[in-house]
């Protein structure tokens, strides 16, 4: 059943134009969108035929055409677990909107919302058992697409984690949402630290699910250039894409898949070298905006929760050999940045890759439910 959307009457929000806390490098977004203007020109059409046919040849022979026909970038034909509601927004000069699920509690409500925050590679819908859980448990649940990300705009801009943060605030106020809890997976786990550093009034918990930046890629990834990882971004193949989500796990699952084929059947839509700009100015934004010096400066509640397997880096493939065994140690890295952080608890899953409210859902909720009734 197709999902009813809502859109927010921007007259009934708070006005602004432009979101505060850009970094000096938004003045560089005209002149990156007119160089890359040509690329995406030239190359879109290649590019894109070329990642469709490989898909095409890769489904098997079996399958429902169904599941596997092109998906728009803004996953219009991909149904949410929950209604979602867009919130508009203007961002260096361009109209966009802000997709989000906003869940009511189920039965008795404990008058409490949590935020719940998604990786790089994932949107709000894989939070569904999490939403579920949580609204069984009496919460208000809110659940937002970062902009670049699911069924939110995919802007060519200068996007930093102090603009998302700021955007996601923008939802909470529109929803007159005072107080949150934020729970942040992955990037998520960036973002809801940029956010509770930003925002330390409206943060009562802070739950970090594997978050990545848990180091400073910079000292060990080589850098690539804007223009090497966009074409990189367009040549993936569907094998290559199934691969990668597969090394985010422990013990794979088939029902894994379905986020690897989300990505896969992207590359279908015609507006697919437009999702790819905004994925690798995002990936641009985790190697270039490391929040690992701040954790001592978080002042609210912190859970760390940490698969023992994962061993995540961004720009693994570019690192040397020789450091590999001293990057992406998430039991090490899970231990001193619970150190780092006031009065952090953590807690370690053995035998669980980088997403626990999959692999070990059971004792993710359980872990999350009680560390939020403290």
């Amino acid at each position: 059943m197709q999902i009813v959307t809502t859109l927010l009457n921007p007259w009934h929000l708070p006005g602004f134009s432009r979101l505060e806390c850009l970094s000096p490098g938004v003045l560089d977004a005209p002149f990156r969108r007119r160089g890359f203007r040509a690329v995406t020109k030239t190359m879109a059409s290649a590019a894109g035929g070329i990642a469709l046919a490989l898909m095409l040849a890769l489904l098997p022979a079996t399958a429902g055409a169904a599941d596997h026909q092109p998906l728009s970038i803004t996953l219009e034909n991909y149904d949410y677990p929950y209604p979602v509601h867009y919130l508009p927004l203007t961002i260096e000069g361009q109209d966009l909107r802000m997709a989000y699920m906003d869940v009511p509690p189920e039965g008795a409500a404990n008058g409490r919302t949590v935020l719940l925050l998604h990786g790089k590679n994932f949107f709000g819908a894989y939070w569904r058992d999490t939403i579920r859980v949580l609204s069984h448990g009496g919460y208000r649940v809110i659940v937002p697409d970062q902009i670049g990300f699911g069924k939110s705009s995919k802007p060519d801009i200068h996007y930093s984690f102090h603009l998302l943060a700021a955007a996601t605030k923008k939802v909470l106020d529109a929803a007159r949402v005072g107080q949150v809890a934020v729970v942040g997976h992955s990037m998520g786990g960036m973002l809801a630290t940029r956010f509770a550093l930003m925002y330390p009034q409206v943060v009562t918990h802070l739950v970090l699910e594997n978050p990545i930046g848990l180091e400073d890629y910079r000292a060990f990834v080589p850098y690539m250039p804007l223009e090497d990882a966009y074409r990189r971004e367009l040549s993936a193949t569907p094998e290559a894409i199934h691969a990668y989500h597969r090394t985010y796990y422990a013990q794979w699952r088939p029902e894994y898949d379905e986020y690897a084929d989300v990505a896969v059947r992207w590359q279908g839509s015609g507006e697919y070298p437009r999702l790819a700009m905004s994925s690798v100015l995002t990936y641009q934004m985790i190697y270039e905006q490391p929040v690992c010096h701040e954790f001592g400066d978080i002042r609210a509640k912190t859970l760390l929760v940490i698969g023992q397997a994962d061993r995540t880096v961004v720009g693994k493939a570019r690192v040397k050999k020789e450091l590999l065994p001293h990057v992406g140690q998430y039991p090490e890295l899970g231990r001193k940045t619970a150190h780092m952080i006031p009065g952090a608890k953590l807690v370690e899953l053995p035998n669980v890759g980088h997403i626990p409210h999959f692999e070990a859902k059971g004792r993710f909720h359980e872990e999350l439910l009680a560390f939020l009734g403290r």
